[in-house]
């Protein structure tokens, strides 16, 4: 019974998370030249708005991993609230979620992007689950398809949003 309410849990969340929408991730020019070893750009010695924010376009420093699959990644879990976060590591750690259709399990992800392609080998992701008992709450098994069904939703919206950047 346990194990249907949590594929059953999972889905919905799985559901949820995808028709949650996320406009992108956006790179503050405001902190690339406190970066160390960055170099100021011409937006930040820029006496004119538009010039300088054309400028901070052009120099805004590449993340470190597949875009798509990061903004997928976001967009899937956004119902998740979010622990730690490296766009240039590729890492997301969200905090323990618990729905409240079943508010005696809760979950956490984990979820690496490995790459900068697009490929179902670049994305790993790991799902823990705890059920709550009377001392607390202690670990309890995941099935090895949550996590399996998780990274296919992550990479087919990144597919979606690859598809939709080459129609433009």
């Amino acid at each position: 019974m346990s194990s249907i309410l949590t594929k059953v849990v999972l889905s919905t969340v799985v559901a949820v998370g995808l028709s949650g929408g996320l406009s992108g991730c956006q790179t503050m020019t405001k902190m690339t030249n406190k970066l160390p070893g960055a170099k100021p750009n011409q937006a930040s010695q820029s006496s004119g708005y538009s010039s300088a924010r054309g400028t901070a376009r052009r120099a805004a420093p590449r993340m470190g991993v597949n875009e798509f699959l990061w903004r997928a990644s976001l967009e899937t879990l956004d119902f998740m609230p979010l622990s730690e976060i490296d766009p240039f590591g590729g890492v997301i750690i969200t905090d323990w979620y618990a729905s409240p259709q079943a508010p005696n399990e809760r979950f956490k992800a984990n979820v690496y992007i490995l790459d900068t392609n697009l490929r179902a080998d670049a994305l790993k992701v790991s799902i823990f689950k705890q059920a709550r008992s009377a001392n607390g709450w202690d670990d309890a098994s995941v099935d090895a398809d949550t996590a399996r069904s998780i990274e296919n939703s992550i990479l087919t919206r990144a597919r979606q949003l690859y598809i939709a950047t080459v129609d433009e």
